[in-house]
């Protein structure tokens, strides 16, 4: 029965191969009428999962930087996945980053020391990307030769506690100017300014850009830009740049997330390079730097954004670099007035090591 048995599995191998033959020509070739044999999947590596990163935008010259940056993410191509806030003043940026909803911001330079005093060092300086981006506006048929002839006439001016307030105030002292006395400043929000100057009710105001450069457009030639912050900083010959708008980096997420930042440094120097490359500002199509800044509200329209881009100083510096570009600025808002900056001049803690 054993013999027998094994006699009848021999049998059965041998059909089964002889019936598999038949499925194939010759030489291994497939049988054109056999069904079609689907290979296996491969298995193949699942896509790395994005870091998700918070980044708060700021309305205006600050965040004109990060336009390219914000569209990139939008279609997928960045490393980072970024979930972005755009703000319009730096109070909501604080408050965002002091409560951990953001964990990149853009922020003026001197609020990002007086924050990292109050938050005791819960944020770091990461780079900065503006320089001096404010104008003095008047009549066209009637502008200011300099600052110091601002002496005994009203200016309407933005950025009461903020760097506009105390560059205007420090500039002002060095051309012979009380800021206390000889002249008058009124505060306003900057639509506010705006709305003064075009109903005639200001003669002389001082806006950032691209909200001068748009005040020049609607007055139809009647204001223009007659004085430019930075060239009067930049004759002071005092050794230190007019480092006006920054991004900062909460200190506990760069800790944690060192690639991540690491990244978003890459993409973001790329992305200011980008919005500020000649070449590229005379694009047209929707990838055009002030196409994509009218895109994401950072200007009021493409066509203020185009003027007011190159009056908008875009720089990235990090690392050492950083460093020795701000670190006059603050001692000369210091020795205006250390609150300007929180109160002391910030410590190393302060600046974000970058590989």
């Amino acid at each position: 029965m054993r013999s027998a048995g094994k006699k009848l599995l021999v049998l059965s191998l041998v059909l089964a191969l002889a019936l598999c033959a038949c499925g194939s020509g010759q030489n291994g070739t497939a049988d054109p009428s056999a069904e079609p044999v689907q290979p296996a999947p491969s298995p193949s590596a699942a896509p790395a999962e994005r870091e998700k990163v918070n980044l708060a935008v700021l309305s205006g010259p600050t965040g004109v930087g990060a336009a390219k940056l914000m569209a990139d993410n939008e279609s997928g191509r960045t490393v980072n996945d970024y979930n972005i806030t755009l703000c319009t003043d730096n109070q909501q940026v604080m408050a965002g980053l002091t409560n951990g909803d953001f964990d990149v911001a853009a922020l003026a330079t001197n609020v990002a020391s007086t924050l990292y005093h109050k938050s005791n060092g819960g944020v770091q300086l990461a780079a900065i990307n503006t320089l001096g981006v404010l104008y003095i506006l008047g009549p066209a048929d009637k502008p200011l030769s300099s600052l110091a002839d601002l002496a005994g006439k009203t200016l309407y001016a933005t950025g009461q506690g903020a760097n506009p307030e105390y560059v205007l105030r420090y500039l002002l002292t060095e051309n012979g100017v009380d800021p206390d006395r000889d002249v008058e400043v009124v505060w306003q929000a900057a639509e506010e300014v705006t709305a003064t100057m075009l109903q005639g009710k200001g003669e002389y105001c001082m806006l950032p850009v691209p909200a001068a450069t748009a005040l020049e457009a609607k007055s139809e030639g009647k204001l223009a830009a007659c004085v430019s912050l930075s060239e009067v900083w930049d004759q002071l010959r005092n050794g230190s740049q007019l480092t006006m708008g920054c991004m900062v980096v909460r200190t506990q997420f760069a800790q944690e997330n060192p690639r991540a930042v690491e990244d978003f440094l890459k993409e973001y120097q790329a992305s200011v390079t980008y919005m500020a490359d000649p070449a590229n500002l005379a694009l047209t199509g929707e990838q055009s730097p002030a196409q994509l800044v009218a895109k994401y509200a950072i200007a009021p329209s493409a066509a203020i954004a185009e003027a007011a881009i190159p009056q908008c100083n875009l720089v990235y510096l990090d690392g050492q670099e950083m460093r020795a570009a701000i670190q006059g600025y603050y001692e000369v808002l210091y020795a205006a007035d250390p609150a300007a900056i929180g109160g002391s001049i910030p410590d190393d803690g302060f600046y974000l090591s970058v590989a």
